[in-house]
């Protein structure tokens, strides 16, 4: 694992986008040499590259996606936050980190006054976000491409992470991911 570089963000990483946002996007947490790096979630790094340019083609993003904080991309009707605020060691939170950065997940979610829908990308967030809502994780098993429509009038949806480790195994692929984005495109427009 790389040092503290000096001019690198290296801070809990704050969630990118708008509050007026209906789709909340959960990650995992801020990629050490992306997020770490540019203080913006997905920025910087391979799983950004698939996640923007998805958001981009179904119309939750607008601008010219550079990989820095000042690159001029603009979410719309969507926000982005992770499970874990700060850089885990070896990229895999321990229950105690989870639990540590709950009340920011919490506290994130509830200041979405339209949240309609939230995907969860990866286990890890999906537990998170059931866990903030203090639903029960057997009762809303994770799996890509599920739809949850919680008690709580809100959309639980699930994806694999959009990982580079992910994509080059096979158990994520492009036309995977744009179908889950798809189908919170469909939802979100229905809704209105």
């Amino acid at each position: 694992m790389r040092g503290v570089e000096p001019l690198w963000h290296n801070a809990p990483v704050p969630a990118f986008g708008g509050v007026d946002a209906r789709l909340l996007v959960v990650g995992l947490a801020p990629g050490l040499n992306g997020a770490s790096r540019t203080g913006r979630p997905f920025t910087g790094d391979y799983a950004g590259d698939l996640l923007y340019a998805t958001l981009q083609r179904f119309g939750f993003a607008e601008g010219d996606y550079g990989k820095s904080p000042d690159d001029g991309l603009r979410l719309v009707d969507c926000r982005i936050t992770n499970a874990v605020r700060c850089v885990p060691p070896e990229n895999k939170p321990t229950t105690a980190e989870i639990a540590a950065c709950r009340p920011f997940l919490e506290a994130e979610i509830a200041a979405l006054p339209t949240l309609r829908a939230i995907l969860a990308l990866g286990l890890i967030a999906h537990n998170a976000v059931l866990t903030a809502f203090g639903e029960r994780r057997s009762r809303w098993p994770f799996a890509h491409g599920a739809r949850h429509p919680l008690p709580n009038g809100l959309l639980l949806a699930d994806s694999y992470h959009c990982s580079r480790y992910n994509t080059n195994t096979g158990r994520l692929t492009e036309a995977m991911f744009q179908e889950v984005f798809q189908g919170l495109r469909r939802y979100l427009d229905e809704a209105d």
